[in-house]
């Protein structure tokens, strides 16, 4: 299982500034982050993982959703945005077996290539670059503190709006 050491191993050879915080509780969900460390859930995210089934090819894949603690992306435009004809939140053996972080507590960092990661365009717009975001490192114990800007680009999500209307479209 990939842990806060091997984040912190990654930032370093990617020479990101980050820290791993030792948490005063321990969790059991990346949503209590920002109670543990005392602060608002906008400097709090979460990946939340989905199981997809393919449009065209019926393949089934995992997407990883980056939201503010606490929040749920609307699953109909995560669908519309990848392009997958059913989406449903990932079962948690799953979750562990393909990202190799306990479900639940899964880093944006260190995810598999296959695995689509998409980002609320809010904490990419709202935040500057240089402002301190926290997220699970898959450990209970501890958090990875490190700015927006860095963690957006070494992690790759595409940024799309979770509050535009989607369009209804048929199931195929």
């Amino acid at each position: 299982m990939k842990d806060a050491l091997a984040i912190h191993r990654a930032l370093l050879q990617w020479e990101a500034v980050h820290e791993i915080v030792r948490l005063p509780v321990a969790l059991t969900h990346a949503d209590e982050l920002p109670k543990a460390l005392g602060l608002p859930a906008e400097r709090c995210l979460v990946t939340r993982v989905y199981t997809c089934d393919d449009v065209h090819h019926g393949r089934r894949f995992l997407t990883g959703v980056i939201v503010r603690a606490g929040e749920r992306p609307p699953l109909d435009a995560v669908r519309h945005t990848i392009g997958a004809r059913t989406i449903r939140p990932a079962h948690p053996d799953i979750v562990n077996a393909v990202t190799e972080y306990a479900a639940g507590l899964v880093c944006p960092l260190l995810l598999p290539d296959t695995m689509p990661l998409l980002i609320d365009h809010r904490l990419v717009d709202g935040l500057s670059t240089d402002d301190v975001v926290y997220t699970a490192t898959g450990e209970a114990s501890t958090a990875l503190g490190i700015r927006g800007g860095s963690l957006s680009a070494l992690c790759q999500a595409e940024p799309f709006d979770l509050t535009a209307p989607t369009l209804a479209s048929p199931i195929l």
